[in-house]
């Protein structure tokens, strides 16, 4: 009979085979630290519009409720950087994630040979697979399997790796040896505080409200003016916290073929996307996460680019 230690072993050697960039291993345990922040961030309305954020707060906190009988959480990263870039530097800006296909399609795809190989290997055991899709705290799991830290940014940080990486989760009743979690290596840096243009960031805390990635995707109604002229042409999604990041020189381009940007995306110059049609939407980003904004809400990010910058008071 397999040792704890040695299913461990196996799992992450089987991940790193099927081109998942690091995988690690924690008890499933109520998360006793994260409970009052998580608390006290919805109390301050931090989450804005993303009312789901307030629904399921034990689910989010105890990852036995969603798999009862869980013993182990098992948090996976799939590298997502992307060399190419838009070629116009004066278009509208995608972060990169949504450069290619809608990656909950794609990484759970990339996650089934793995959960074949769970139960061809260790038996019929119970196991949910979580890609950003429940109320599962993402980012304290790899951070308490070591697979980075939780930056002052609130990504996650990965030594020798950088952040552009997506997270996912194998929730399991079987037991696998826990690896120690991981440490900050944030130091004094502030970079990513001093760069955020609509000072969303504070040390180890974001404001949703005030992040242009809410702001461009998560937000319904208009975007507030006091956010004029400051969204620094991103129109869905914003990487400048990550950029700016000096553990971002490790990055390395994926291997995925699913998230390389298609050529007529790339090439859209500004003037395109000022005048994109709906039909040109649907073409370009079929089967894209920039959907999730749909045409109406890519149209009015687009616009409110055009705004002038609000005088301080």
């Amino acid at each position: 009979m397999q040792s704890s230690r040695e299913r461990s072993e196996r799992i992450k050697a089987r991940a790193l085979e099927l081109g998942f960039l690091a995988c690690g291993v924690a008890r499933a345990d109520f998360l006793a630290d994260e409970a009052p922040r998580l608390e006290q961030w919805l109390q301050q309305g931090k989450h804005g519009e993303m009312g789901y954020m307030a629904n399921h707060f034990d689910l989010r906190l105890d990852p036995r409720k969603l798999v009862p009988g869980a013993k182990s959480v098992i948090s996976l990263a799939y590298n997502y950087f992307t060399g190419p870039k838009q070629q116009d530097p004066e278009a509208p800006k995608l972060s990169m994630y949504a450069y290619g296909r809608d990656y909950h399609k794609v990484v759970r795809n990339r996650l089934k040979p793995l959960i074949s190989f769970i139960h061809e290997n260790f038996g019929d055991v119970a196991l949910r697979a979580f890609v950003d899709s429940a109320p599962v705290m993402e980012k304290a799991w790899a951070q308490r399997s070591g697979i980075g830290w939780v930056g002052k940014h609130t990504n996650v940080i990965r030594q020798g790796a950088g952040s552009f990486f997506f997270l996912c989760e194998l929730i399991t009743d079987l037991e696998f040896e826990p690896d120690p979690p991981a440490t900050d290596h944030c130091g004094t840096c502030r970079r990513c505080i001093d760069a955020c243009p609509t000072d969303a960031i504070t040390p180890y805390g974001v404001d949703g409200s005030r992040c242009i990635s809410y702001l461009t995707i998560e937000l319904k109604n208009a975007i507030p003016e006091e956010f004029a002229g400051r969204m620094e042409n991103w129109v869905f999604g914003c990487d400048i916290c990550q950029q700016v990041c000096p553990w971002n020189r490790f990055s390395q381009p994926h291997g995925e073929p699913e998230f390389t940007p298609k050529e007529e995306l790339a090439g859209l110059t500004s003037a395109d996307w000022k005048g994109m049609t709906e039909m040109t939407f649907d073409r370009i980003f079929q089967g894209s996460p920039v959907k999730r904004a749909k045409y109406a809400g890519l149209t009015r990010n687009i616009r409110s680019l055009g705004l002038p910058k609000r005088e301080e008071a």
